[in-house]
């Protein structure tokens, strides 16, 4: 077919001239392998053709999950539709407004892996971190081919600190410490540092001779949680 040849030119490594990303290609931000599986799927070939930054949306509001490949190696829309991205590479405000857009859980997670492939370090912390307070359910697709119950949050907290998310082998990220010790970031104040606060001033109120065992654990468990991204659970999740 016409735009399977197309889509093979474009993402061949020799004489690419289009813009680059990290002095490469954008669509080889994606190993080879994952970007042969995609092309070779039915998903990119019948659902990926000739679209646009917004038609591109109406198929990732359709998603029901993310994640990479399963089953037999084969990729999921999620992957296909972030590698058509890197092929679109939409303006920066395009990629902002399908993040920020609070209607459609999976193009906002879309947009992340986005950000997270493309932008500079000192962006992709900027521009993921106000997600670590987002509680919202997802599914992901396991590479057994079931489901798994993840957050947004998690999800956006593997991208700021794994090397690999969503079958995707990521560029490696700077410690968010270092670039506070460089002056590039400010350091980062946790949504629950208040109640932390709130937390000690009682416990300091009723004296440590009277400090009730659920007290003080009441605050590890708080300094915990922020230890790690900052959420907290409650019974409906």
């Amino acid at each position: 077919m016409a735009h399977r040849a197309d889509a093979k030119r474009m993402l061949d490594e020799r004489g690419y001239e289009g813009q680059t990303i990290h002095n490469q290609n954008p669509a080889h931000l994606l190993e080879k392998a994952v970007r042969d599986r995609i092309t070779d799927s039915y998903y990119w070939k019948e659902q990926c053709f000739a679209i646009n930054e917004a038609t591109l949306c109406d198929r990732a509001v359709e998603m029901s999950y993310l994640g990479g490949t399963y089953g037999q190696q084969k990729p999921t829309p999620f992957l296909c539709l972030a590698l058509k991205l890197l092929q679109l590479l939409p303006d920066r405000d395009v990629v902002l407004e399908y993040l920020r857009q609070a209607d459609f859980k999976y193009l906002s997670a879309l947009a992340a892996f986005y950000v997270r492939l493309t932008f500079e370090a000192v962006d992709v912390y900027r521009t993921l971190e106000p997600l670590l307070g987002d509680y919202r359910k997802l599914r992901r697709r396991t590479k057994e081919g079931g489901y798994a119950l993840t957050y947004m949050d998690q999800f956006v907290d593997d991208l700021l600190t794994k090397e690999r998310v969503c079958g995707t082998s990521l560029r490696k990220l700077p410690q968010r410490t270092v670039l506070e010790d460089l002056g590039q970031l400010e350091e980062r104040v946790s949504p629950l540092e208040e109640e932390i606060e709130e937390i000690d001033a009682e416990s300091e109120g009723r004296g440590s001779g009277r400090r009730s065992r659920s007290g003080s654990g009441s605050v590890e468990e708080v300094r915990a949680e922020v230890n790690g991204n900052g959420r907290r659970y409650s019974g409906s999740d």
